[in-house]
């Protein structure tokens, strides 16, 4: 017997249901489980029909921030057609950061929440909720969580509900650029191949829980790989109001990386700052603004 789900959308970009499109085991998916209703996929159901609805099911995923009032769906106010399927749910998955914490809409609108965080603050008790976030979530998050959950196995979550095995890891952890931010050799734009994003481009990736770096997007790159600074999409606090901006006092992260103690910290940099490695310092390195060194 197929594993019974419904996808339903709250306030939501559909980025986590096309995200989930590009699942690479998404046919094995379907064979196992029966999405009575998707937004995207053939079901059975039409949005219309879930006011009705009155089966259980072993698995209601969320999209989307929760709104409490004025949001319809299907000509149904979204929230008590919430309040009821997940009644019906032996488990509860919240797909993408607006679904897990509230995310980027909630930045227009304060009482947007996700399902059971509004940013990190629990509120709501749910045993059986699994948060998968991310903006979007990679397809293979979203596809092995629903894949575990159809072989009848519970992924162990940490303290946001969040499965350990895909979040306990750093987005730093598996990104080519290490060896730069280990000597503080910072990259003056994005795009470049060289030189670390974290302190000139605010990278979010040691303060971020995701294995992007080790399970590549499409199987080929990730953020950090193309350049481009990770912008710590699987965390509570998304979107941060300073996006490419590392805050720093006297050179020093105001946070320090997960994980890593302030004292070992200075340590290490202060060993890396008292050592020129000309390996990694390019000088065809593309220079920033008050990058250029001065004429002695």
């Amino acid at each position: 017997m197929k594993t019974k789900a419904l996808w339903l959308q709250g306030v939501s970009c559909n980025g986590n249901s096309h995200s989930f499109l590009n699942y690479e085991g998404l046919r094995e998916l379907l064979s196992k489980v029966e999405f009575l209703y998707h937004p995207l996929l053939p079901s059975r159901l039409r949005i219309e029909d879930l006011a009705d609805f009155t089966e259980d099911i072993d698995i209601l995923v969320i999209e989307g921030a929760i709104k409490k009032e004025g949001f319809l769906r299907g000509k149904k106010e979204f929230f008590r057609l919430f309040q009821k399927l997940k009644k019906k749910a032996k488990y509860i998955v919240a797909v993408g950061n607006c679904a897990s914490f509230g995310g980027v809409f909630k930045e227009y609108e304060a009482d947007l929440t996700g399902v059971g965080y509004s940013k990190g603050e629990k509120i709501a008790d749910f045993e059986n909720l699994i948060n998968v976030p991310g903006c979007p979530a990679h397809p293979e998050w979203i596809g092995s969580v629903l894949s575990l959950l159809c072989e009848g196995c519970e992924p162990e979550l940490d303290e946001l509900s969040r499965p350990a095995e895909i979040y306990s890891y750093t987005v730093h952890a598996g990104c080519l650029r290490n060896e730069y931010f280990e000597w503080k050799v910072d990259s003056a734009t994005f795009g470049s191949k060289e030189g670390c994003l974290f302190y000139q481009q605010g990278c979010q990736a040691p303060y971020t829980g995701g294995n992007c770096n080790k399970i590549l997007w499409n199987g080929v790159s990730s953020k950090t790989r193309a350049g481009m600074p990770c912008i710590g999409c699987t965390e509570p606090g998304f979107p941060s109001r300073d996006l490419f901006k590392t805050k720093t006092y006297m050179g020093i992260p105001a946070r320090m990386p997960k994980g890593v103690p302030k004292r070992a910290y200075l340590t290490l940099t202060g060993v890396a700052k008292s050592f020129k490695i000309d390996r990694l310092n390019n000088p065809l390195m593309p220079k920033g603004p008050g990058c250029e060194k001065e004429e002695s």
